[in-house]
């Protein structure tokens, strides 16, 4: 083992302090009037700006203000700091003028700047001052109604040094241009929610370092640059909700190994079949592949990923009746194939320590399997809007863990098991749509503790649309967490009981086409939450 050189880890060490030691050199005059300037024009606007206050009253240094950072001395001669950094995010709602931004940009020694969330009315790069004379590492202007087309083009050219630029959420326009690609330093790059249009420059490539690259939520198509997937250090590419589109397939760089943590590329065009060395980028945490045009079975290489732990296919064109067999020690805990054409016998090839799993809108058949209870970790289970069919299994009773269970619009055929009462954690259980018969029973209420508590999350219990014949148990009354409870469209009777008005959250209560009789009971108008009550066809 080689051990740390003593000298160099406690030079490291007090480096790592200075900033927090106490500032007996002051700021350049030059600076502090700029930062006052700054502060008066906002507070002629808005007299409830409180920030670049002195963290000590009697103190006129700009170093010890809130939201300022400067430098450490240069040396044991200095006799002052200079301002390198300015947090200014989410300051004032009122509208500011744009030219309020070049009293900032006078301090030529920063080099990093956060003024984003704030309302600035339609700032363009003039209004920038003397941007371009400062060599700049950090500039994040997010949310401040940035328009002017040409801006992005202006800062390539301005400044060489960023390490970090970020313009997300402003009403940037036009084509990205190949000069972005001479920001060879750069290592995050965030231009989410803009207008951007047109394609991905192939000059991206040429940004080795870029260690985060989001272009989501613009209006870009074409393909993605094939040689994005040769950036050795990109840990983190969305580009979701574009219009982007590939012929074929993705280019199979984006997954050589090691590959990005996170690769979001959902709600776009991309069609065709998944890649087979998808299973390549053993380093992949996230991938979001939903909503797109995706067809053909999934590859088996997805099933071989360590560190994958949201995997999201859902709203595609995805089929097969065989799905990947995934490794014991694969990380998997969320995974989306929802509403994509997979069929055969629901699958169980998970990993047992998933959490979450949606199979909806698919066409699986067939019983549920038995060994389902090996997913012991299961917190909520989606298989709504499939053919699956047979008996309500007892042994769900097994997942433990289960909150949410849907099972909505299937086939099954058989009476409510007392046993699925059993389930403690249970928020939201949806048997509707099925051929569900006999009566409730008073067990299936009486043990769901999870709906007695009031939890922070929404609970409701959907068992409309069977052909349940029975009294409505009047100890559904105790579920006092329940949001919604709808029993529509079977064959109860009998009178509505009046202990559902403890129901004190109920916001929507649905007892329509069925064969109930007697009044409603005058007691439900202490019902403070409820919306909806539905007793029609009755």
């Amino acid at each position: 083992m080689v051990m740390a050189n003593p000298r160099l880890l406690l030079k490291s060490i007090f480096i790592f302090l200075l900033p927090c030691l106490p500032y007996s050199r002051s700021c350049p005059e030059y600076q502090k009037q700029a930062l006052l300037q700054f502060k008066s024009s906002i507070l002629a606007i808005d007299s409830s700006f409180h920030t670049l206050d002195s963290r000590n009253s009697s103190s006129s240094n700009c170093c010890l203000w809130d939201n300022v950072t400067c430098s450490p001395p240069s040396n044991s001669n200095s006799t002052s700091s200079v301002v390198i950094a300015l947090h200014l995010s989410n300051l004032f709602a009122l509208l500011m003028p744009s030219n309020l931004l070049a009293l900032l940009f006078f301090i030529r020694s920063l080099r990093v700047l956060d003024i984003s969330k704030n309302s600035i009315n339609g700032v363009k790069f003039q209004h920038l001052g003397l941007v371009t004379s400062a060599t700049w590492f950090t500039l994040t202007l997010v949310q401040i109604s940035l328009m002017d087309p040409f801006l992005l083009n202006s800062l390539i050219g301005s400044l060489q040094d960023l390490r970090m630029l970020n313009l997300s959420f402003n009403l940037l326009s036009g084509e990205l241009p190949e000069e972005i690609g001479n920001l060879t330093k750069l290592k995050q790059l965030s231009l989410w929610s803009n207008k951007f249009s047109n394609g991905i420059p192939s000059s991206i490539s040429y940004l080795w370092e870029l260690e985060e690259l989001d272009l989501s939520d613009n209006t870009l198509s074409m393909e993605i640059p094939t040689h994005i997937g040769n950036l050795s250090n990109l840990s983190s590419l969305r580009l979701r909700n574009n219009n982007l589109i590939d012929v074929g397939s993705l280019p199979p760089a984006l997954f050589l190994s090691p590959g990005p943590f996170i690769l979001d590329l959902s709600r776009n065009n991309f069609s065709g079949a998944l890649p087979e060395n998808i299973g390549d980028a053993m380093l992949l945490e996230i991938l979001m592949l939903d909503w797109n045009k995706f067809s053909g079975p999934i590859p088996q290489s997805i099933s071989r990923i360590p560190s994958i732990e949201i995997l999201d296919l859902s709203c595609n064109r995805l089929s097969g009746n065989i799905f990947p067999i995934f490794d014991r020690q694969v990380n998997l805990l969320y995974a989306d194939f929802s509403s994509n054409q997979f069929s055969g016998e629901v699958s169980t090839t998970f990993p047992t320590d998933i959490e979450i799993l949606a199979l909806g809108d698919n066409k699986f058949s067939g019983a549920l399997p038995s060994n389902l209870t090996k997913l012991r970790n299961l917190q909520r289970l989606e298989l709504q809007d499939n053919n699956i069919s047979g008996e309500l299994p007892n042994s769900l009773l097994q997942i433990s863990f289960l909150q949410v269970l849907n099972l909505r619009n299937n086939s099954f055929q058989s009476s409510i098991p007392k046993t699925l009462s059993n389930f403690q954690n249970h928020r939201i259980l949806d048997l509707s749509s099925n051929n569900l018969t006999g009566e409730i029973p008073i067990e299936f209420v009486n043990n769901l503790t999870g709906m007695i508590e009031v939890p922070p999350n929404r609970t409701s219990r959907h068992l409309s649309n069977n052909q349940l014949s029975s009294e409505i148990p009047a100890s559904l009354g105790t579920l006092k967490a329940l949001k919604m409870l709808n029993l529509s469209y079977n064959k109860l009777f009998g009178n509505i009981p009046e202990r559902l008005s403890d129901l004190q959250n109920v916001e929507g209560l649905d007892l329509s086409h069925n064969k109930l009789s007697g009044s409603i009971p005058t007691a439900f108008t202490k019902l403070q939450q409820l919306t909806t009550l539905d007793v029609s066809n009755n």
